[in-house]
């Protein structure tokens, strides 16, 4: 088993791409194979957990960087949904890193966990069966694609479409999938439809001279999306895993939590 690990590290490490990143730090370097093999270790887990729930599809979140001091856990999450072979598919939007654009990709498991994470440990999201096949339909639908938006900012305010972050295009697309009688097909529509369904965002505390210095040196972090009088307060307001799960959780009042971590 260690063996084939080794060898589908090896094909990673020649296919990979490490310039899409969400929900971690930029920082460029090579990635150590005993790093290699735990993101191999905890997506075979992770798998071995998807396999055992009986599920389709579910929500797969991760902790790319240490955002402790926001009171926060999970910096990232996608979905990912079984394929009729057995593998598991993640879709996400990520980060091209160093700039303010973004695109989706469709990964295995084991490429989720590539991007050298803050600790290596996964949370599932399995909502019931009937979200599920929503949810999947889609994802495997033109919508999905049509509410990504390549303007990408890290602090994206969740009800405003001059930006988007990774988690909000998850968001979005869960809104698509769960509205009902109600025709969703591009961002505003989304939103619109979110507020109607009261999602609530995280609001982070970030001080002036945060925002100016995140500002000015990182391409992907911009605020002139967020209210004035709250932005000036220190107040800004964006999706996060936490808010996403707590939505969810306002659908679904059976939503199912699997933590998997390695070792």
């Amino acid at each position: 088993m260690r063996a084939a690990f080794a060898t589908a590290a090896l094909l990673t490490c020649i296919l990979w791409s490490p310039t899409a990143h969400a929900g971690r730090s930029c920082d460029e370097k090579p990635a150590a194979p005993n790093r290699l093999m735990q993101g191999f270790e905890l997506a075979q887990k992770v798998k071995t957990n998807l396999d055992q729930s009986g599920a389709e599809l579910a929500i797969i979140a991760r902790i790319g960087q240490d955002l402790s001091k926001y009171h926060l856990r999970y910096s990232h999450l996608g979905i990912v949904r079984k394929l009729e072979d057995g593998r598991w598919m993640v879709m996400h939007e990520l980060n091209q890193c160093g700039t303010a654009r973004s695109d989706l990709y469709n990964e295995g498991l084991a490429n989720f966990f590539m991007d050298d994470p803050y600790r290596y440990e996964a949370m599932l999201m399995i909502p019931n069966s009937e979200i599920q096949k929503r949810i999947l339909n889609t994802i495997n639908s033109s919508t999905a694609k049509t509410l990504q938006d390549p303007r990408y900012n890290m602090l994206a305010h969740p009800f405003s479409t001059k930006y988007q972050n990774s988690n909000q295009w998850a968001l979005e697309t869960m809104a698509a999938a769960l509205a009902n009688d109600v025709q969703v097909s591009n961002r505003e529509q989304a939103q619109s439809w979110l507020k109607y369904a009261n999602y609530r965002a995280t609001i982070l505390e970030i001080p002036m001279l945060t925002r100016l210095g995140g500002r000015m040196f990182r391409a992907n972090i911009a605020f002139d999306d967020q209210p004035f009088d709250r932005r000036m307060a220190g107040h800004i307001d964006t999706v996060t895993v936490d808010s996403i799960d707590r939505f969810l959780q306002t659908r679904d009042k059976n939503l199912q939590h699997i933590v998997v971590s390695y070792p």
